[in-house]
């Protein structure tokens, strides 16, 4: 062995196999980072506490004409939209079936308004649901509002009346004076709001208590909904919208920003493999370029070496070496390298969002290994199949 790599080597070009080498490694670094970046970063967008939030889209069926019935979605509708890939998990809402009146003292004079209710399963909410809860007999009933509530008072009405603005806490304090009428029936409560939703322009109270309500003040029994909430597996899939358009629904929500996060990120991802399949292809091709011209180089030499009785696998075994040692060596600066980037940006997100994500290494070595044995199997197959069609033509 020693002796044919002493005949072989005098032609091997230095300066072509580092060639290979530095675009290889460009090649591969860039593939794997880009599957680390992608492993690492998608448990913000669609994990169990993602940093911009699920995908969710609230639907029901459009008003044909005036006056009319609020269109119901059955119960088998609903079975049937549960039942589909692209759907997480499903809520229907829960209205009021009775006359909301709250009033609020404020500055002397009280002030009274007609409202509603509704209410969702506690998963659908977004808010701290700490003192979110309500046991029959209580006389105090915990309300979440829209964030836009708040936003239109204290960035339009309250400037346009020369109103102090409302922070947050401030309305927490405050107490509201609820009367329910309803079947014969009407109680007071006292309410307070515990949240403010982004992502359900509704007022909410817990489900227990809208159950309860519903049954006590309502003397209609109907069970159908007439708007649910769903949290899509991908907000992109074409048959979200195929089945709605079908369907007659119509979604009074958009998905959240992270189905467009997701998709930029995928789109980035993707550009960023196909650069680096871009380079590993030309070091692909440099190599296997490299090693055509060294064989023939150095075909004298392997002619002679078949015909006293060297076998085609001995023969190749020096190229073959060779090959497998700059593979494996691409491999591990590659992840070398990779590690280090992984260390550098997840300290960034960290510091930037607060976010602590683990920084496994799996997805960039398992990636590697599969691309560094393909990479080397090829080039294999190219200095075996050559050194088999030299012994050949000697014969």
């Amino acid at each position: 062995m020693r002796l044919i790599w002493k005949l072989l080597r005098k032609h091997i070009s230095v300066f072509e196999l580092a060639i290979f080498f530095v675009v290889n490694l460009i090649g591969m670094a860039v593939i794997l980072a880009g599957v680390q970046i992608y492993s690492d970063i998608r448990p913000m967008l669609t994990g169990s506490q993602p940093l911009i939030g699920n995908d969710y889209m609230i639907i029901s069926r459009p008003i044909e004409r005036v006056g009319g019935k609020t269109p119901k979605i059955t119960t088998e509708e609903i079975e049937a939209l549960r039942n589909e890939e692209f759907v997480s998990r499903l809520g229907v809402f829960a209205s009021s079936k009775y006359r909301v009146d709250a009033g609020i003292e404020f500055k002397g004079n009280k002030l009274s308004t007609m409202m509603f209710f509704e209410a969702v399963p506690d998963e659908f909410i977004d808010v701290d649901t700490q003192d979110w809860h309500y046991e029959v007999g209580d006389n105090t009933i915990p309300i979440i509002i829209p964030r836009n509530y708040l936003n239109l008072y204290n960035f339009g009405f309250s400037q346009t009346q020369s109103l102090p603005n409302i922070t947050d806490e401030m309305i927490k304090r405050v107490e509201l004076d609820v009367r329910i009428t309803g079947g014969g029936r009407r109680d007071h409560y006292n309410a307070y709001i515990v949240g403010f939703s982004d992502r359900l322009n509704t007022i909410l109270v817990p489900m227990t208590f809208m159950e309860w309500a519903n049954s006590y003040y309502s003397n209609d029994d109907t069970s159908d909904a007439t708007r649910l909430i769903i949290e899509l597996q991908n907000p992109s899939d074409p048959k979200v919208v195929e089945y709605m358009s079908e369907h007659g629904y119509i979604a009074e929500d958009r998905p959240s920003e992270s189905s467009k996060a997701m998709f930029l990120l995928k789109v980035c991802i993707a550009i960023i493999i196909g650069i680096g399949m871009i380079f590993s292809l030309l070091s692909i091709i440099i190599l296997t370029l490299s090693i055509y011209l060294l064989l023939q180089k150095n075909i004298h030499k392997l002619e002679n070496l078949v015909l006293i009785g060297y076998k085609p696998i001995y023969v190749a075994m020096p190229y073959i070496l060779m090959t497998v040692i700059l593979n494996v060596t691409i491999f591990v600066m590659s992840v070398i390298a990779v590690a280090f980037a992984q260390h550098l940006y997840m300290g960034y997100i960290e510091e930037t969002f607060g976010v602590v994500l683990s920084a496994s290494p799996a997805a960039s070595i398992v990636a590697g290994v599969l691309f560094t044995i393909a990479i080397t199997l090829f080039n294999l197959s190219v200095i075996y199949r050559k050194i088999t069609d030299i012994s050949k033509k000697r014969c």
